[in-house]
């Protein structure tokens, strides 16, 4: 099972090394093209992998579907197996698109260059594998020795997006933001002058941090903020460790190589929240029935929750433009 392991974090070391070795070698603002045709081959390698995981778990290469999935006691098969991890991939987007508009919000209020934001978001995706990588693997040890756990997930995702409904989100992320930022001046020497694509420099014989340093560490603030609410959701879908953490890692991929250009739509979609405290809710509800959602609905339990989830996101999408025409439309364009 390790060999699998290893084969993927090689991939995604080939994947990022390509990134910042190749195509963002030199520092430069991404083009809107550029982000969308890496996000592109992002979303063909996701489905490259979602159809090798189900050769893979129907050929059981290095133990993959050996062991029943604590969530609905069964062995993953091959389709299983890739119905659980796509269902996942689009639940960790969805959830993570709040993400974007933060890390926005953070690049503004720190006046960080567009030339340099895409080093902080590089570094960024480091941070945050390896902080997932440690909250699936406890999550995943506790959900198999104490299934009691997946009701208290239930519980909390149930409340989590009910409370995104009313919560004034943005005044409690500011909150953090500020909170973050005393910390690190309190406990650090920190410039207010960038300094290229530098995290730290030398300045007067002492080690100062950079304004790029404390977007940095910002950004990887509000990752595990946002991975609380995302990591629970996942496992309403499977508890297997190699499906939670290569969704969650594909999700982190897109949608960082999409920032450049979903960064200044996301604002638009007024309505997503919606659907996002929706599909929240959904997979708590989902979790808190257990293994009585595969009594309901059978075999196609995952395709029906997976389809459901596109949906609601759909509909947030939609409703959002709609409301954003209707909204243009009775804008005065100019003196009567």
């Amino acid at each position: 099972m390790i060999w699998v392991w290893v084969s993927f974090l090689l991939l995604v070391g080939v994947i990022l090394a390509l990134d910042l070795g190749v195509f963002n070698k030199q520092s430069h603002a991404p083009t809107l093209r550029e982000a969308l045709l890496f996000t592109a081959g992002t979303v063909v390698l996701a489905g490259l992998f979602a159809v090798a995981l189900r050769i893979g778990y129907d050929a059981h290469w290095f133990g993959l579907g050996a062991h029943v999935d604590a969530i609905d006691g069964v062995l993953n098969d091959g389709r299983t197996a890739m119905l659980k991890f796509l269902t996942g991939y689009v639940v960790e987007l969805s959830l993570s698109m709040d993400n974007v508009f933060v890390i926005a919000l953070i690049f503004e209020h720190l006046k960080v260059p567009l030339m340099y934001q895409h080093r902080v978001l590089f570094w960024g995706i480091l941070g945050a594998l390896a902080m997932r990588g440690l909250m699936i693997g406890i999550g995943a040890q506790l959900v198999a020795l104490y299934h009691w756990v997946l009701l208290v997930f239930g519980a909390f995702l149930v409340i989590t997006g009910l409370r995104m409904l009313v919560a004034d989100e943005a005044a409690a992320e500011a909150q953090v933001e500020s909170w973050v930022t005393r910390w690190l001046r309190r406990h650090f020497p920190v410039t207010d002058q960038f300094h290229g694509e530098r995290f730290r420099v030398t300045l007067d014989g002492r080690t100062v941090l950079t304004p790029l340093a404390v977007a940095l560490v910002l950004v990887e603030t509000t990752d595990l903020i946002f991975a609380v609410d995302s990591i629970p959701a996942i496992f309403a879908i499977t508890a297997d460790p190699f499906l939670v953490f290569t969704s969650n890692v594909f999700a982190i991929l897109c949608l960082r190589s999409l920032y450049f250009g979903l960064a200044g739509l996301i604002a638009r979609f007024r309505h997503l929240k919606v659907s996002l405290a929706i599909v929240l809710t959904l997979v708590g509800v989902k979790m808190l029935l257990g293994e009585r959602v595969q009594t309901w609905f059978g075999a196609h339990a995952n395709g029906y929750l997976l389809a459901l989830i596109v949906l609601t996101l759909l509909g947030g999408g939609v409703w959002s433009w709609v409301a954003d025409r209707g909204r243009d439309r009775d804008t005065p364009t100019g003196p009567a």
